[in-house]
């Protein structure tokens, strides 16, 4: 479903992987990227992020578009596909090479078993292949150059301060099986759509410091980022695929997008919680307000009607 009018000031996206069905979180990143996007009259875009082609679901991106559509979400333009952007990837990973960004990397997981952790949990690299490779080691993948401090002004959560090497150290742009890293084919993804907004959830702004410094080196203009609440089980973990969240039902769209509007800090008047899904978003958008999304970085949500 495509909208035919938007202003192009503004670009907002969605960009779902086809590895399983969208669920209440899934839900909780479209409904405020797009609320976000309209309500300031511009576009907004999907993006099927299907690079890592070993963990696709086959038809599992026609699933998601279906359930966006049943839940009355309307995208501009055409779908966009990672594994249609290669030729771009590669492009940009010469580019990072000539400018000595890049270094090939040997290190295995065993060899990094012990290694520090990164602000996200990643492996904090100790930098062992950075001044060459050590001998008897052949490269297995390719590593970005962290350097110096990256600091942004987050929508939602505030100002962020990350220092490169120490928190977040050298990191892989091409894995050991010569796939694209996701944060070398995010940031080219979202230049070629000219997104001027990633609205997303807390639970990738570990990653965004890095995305940042990959704009600066390959001179690409820098969105702005607002990372929302991230809806955790009783447990404490992120509703996911992985954590078996219930996917989300034609049936219960309405009742769905009232729910992550509540959590969003836009409960809807009472009369239009059992309103048609386009009512609901209409409302959404004509009363969006980024600055009453709550500032939490994760809270518990207990996933049922």
């Amino acid at each position: 479903m495509t909208n035919p009018v938007a202003s192009a000031s503004v670009v907002g996206r969605f960009a779902p992987s086809p590895t399983g069905r969208l669920h209440f979180g899934s839900l909780l990143a479209a409904l405020a990227s797009h609320c976000d996007a309209r309500s300031r009259g511009g576009r907004w875009l999907v993006r099927i992020d299907d690079l890592d082609a070993a963990r696709v679901v086959p038809g599992m991106d026609a699933d998601i578009l279906r359930t966006l559509e049943a839940y009355g979400f309307a995208w501009d333009g055409e779908v966009a596909y990672q594994s249609r952007n290669l030729v771009h990837y590669e492009a940009a990973f010469a580019k990072l090479r000539e400018s000595a960004w890049l270094y090939p990397c040997g290190c295995s997981r065993k060899d990094l078993a012990e290694a520090p952790r990164a602000i996200d949990g990643s492996t904090l690299y100790p930098g062992t292949c950075r001044e060459g490779l050590p001998p008897g080691k052949a490269a297995r993948a390719w590593r970005f150059r962290a350097e110096g401090t990256v600091t942004f002004d987050d929508r939602i959560q505030g100002r962020v301060v990350e220092d490169l090497p120490r928190e977040v150290g050298d990191f892989v742009v091409k894995r050991a099986d010569g796939v694209f890293a996701y944060q070398l084919a995010v940031v080219i993804d979202d230049a070629l759509g000219g997104v001027t907004d990633v609205v997303r959830g807390a639970d990738l702004l570990g990653s965004t410091a890095r995305q940042i410094a990959l704009h600066r080196a390959l001179e690409l203009p820098v969105p702005r980022y607002a990372h929302l609440p991230v809806a955790v089980d009783a447990h404490g973990d992120k509703l996911s695929k992985q954590t078996l969240a219930r996917p989300l039902e034609a049936a219960e769209a309405s009742a769905r997008i009232a729910q992550a509007l509540d959590f969003l800090g836009h409960a809807p008047p009472a009369e239009l919680r059992g309103a048609p899904p386009a009512e609901l978003l209409a409302w959404a958008v004509a009363h969006w307000d980024i600055g009453k999304v709550p500032t939490i970085r994760q809270y518990y949500h207990p996933d049922t009607l």
